[in-house]
């Protein structure tokens, strides 16, 4: 059979290749809104104590919940430290008793003192009524005399009387001056002890504050998980020697991650905080999708980073946006480049 060879005109050319076009423009699938990188909040669990790790459990990629004791610093020099200071404490406390059992003493003291002195001043009173009746039975005696209806003896008699109780009264007043400087010096010496009791008191409480603080020392010497997640990558081992501050492991909760993509200013106008979008990734030979919220949009613009690939030059100055994302299935990885497309709702159209 002979073959016939057939030239196609140049109009249908022309068609056939506008077809081709349109096909491939159909079957090409609509570019994503905005481009960026999978992020997580990490956190870097540092040392608070320094010594040597007495255990530590954390491992690359192991799971962790809040609280979780992970790991121990040996704390035996911080517990005889606070056993010291513990025994000096109870020194000091006992302290305390002594001088309230002195105080009791010098109260009870003072107490007899003071009763001593109100009975010498009633005694004294007695004296004064007494030296009242003996001078006017002098000044009576001394009239007598006058009238000569009295003898001498009788004057020499009410005279000594009255003199003595005058000399009575002079030696009461002695005797109560005394007991009052004894009472004053017994006050001064329960004031200088009640000072020493607060002296006393303030150095125990200096002792408690001491022991607190190496406590709390102690309380750090256990490294407690602060965040659920997966520790990304551990930095110590079991028996180094580590300093305060020293971080040990960077861990993050991969449960819900946040994807930074960046907009444009014109797209910026349709993006709303709450806004629903889906985040596409590359996961082997297919792609997958998730769906996300905005939750943040930057409120200064910035130029585009160099990883990022947006629609408009890179010169254009653009916004940082994060969509946080549920990853349960742990697909999405920390610095995995995602697409990002914006559901358009009816109020941001």
């Amino acid at each position: 059979m002979a073959l016939v060879a057939r030239r196609l005109q140049p109009s249908a050319v022309l068609c056939l290749a506008v077809s081709c076009l349109v096909t491939v423009a159909c079957n090409r699938a609509p570019q994503p809104d905005a481009y960026g990188n999978v992020e997580a909040t990490e956190v870097v669990v540092s040392a608070e104590s320094s010594g040597r790790l007495a255990s530590y459990t954390v491992t690359d990629g192991q799971a962790l919940t809040a609280g979780a004791v992970v790991g121990t610093i040996d704390a035996s020099q911080l517990t005889f430290e606070r056993d010291q200071v513990a025994a000096q404490r109870a020194a000091t406390a006992s302290r305390i008793d002594e001088v309230r059992q002195q105080i009791a003493v010098i109260e009870a003291q003072r107490g007899a003192a003071i009763a001593q002195r109100d009975a010498l001043r009633a005694q004294r009173a007695a004296l004064v009524a007494q030296h009242e009746i003996a001078k006017r039975a002098y000044d009576r005696t001394t009239r007598l005399i006058a009238e000569q209806a009295a003898t001498s003896q009788q004057l020499d008699q009410a005279e000594r009387e009255y003199r003595t109780l005058g000399e009575q009264i002079a030696a009461q007043d002695e005797q109560i001056k005394a007991q009052e400087r004894q009472i004053a010096a017994q006050a001064g010496q329960i004031q200088a002890a009640r000072a020493q009791e607060q002296t006393i008191k303030a150095q125990v409480a200096a002792a408690d504050a001491q022991m607190n603080q190496v406590g709390e020392r102690i309380r750090k010497t256990e490294i407690t998980n602060p965040i659920a997640g997966t520790v990304l990558t551990s930095f110590a081992k079991t028996g180094e020697v580590v300093q305060i501050g020293q971080p040990l492991y960077r861990i993050a909760n991969l449960a819900s991650v946040e994807v930074r993509a960046y907009v444009t200013e014109p797209q910026l106008a349709r993006i709303r905080v709450g806004q629903t979008a889906t985040v596409t990734i590359d996961a082997g030979p297919t792609r997958q999708s998730a769906q996300g919220v905005v939750s943040w949009i930057s409120s200064q613009a910035e130029f585009t980073p160099t990883p990022i690939q947006t629609r408009e030059e890179r010169a254009d100055l653009v916004y940082a946006v994060k969509i946080r994302v549920a990853n349960e299935n742990g697909a999405l990885k920390i610095g995995m480049p995602a697409d990002v497309m914006f559901v358009q709702t009816q109020a941001s159209k």
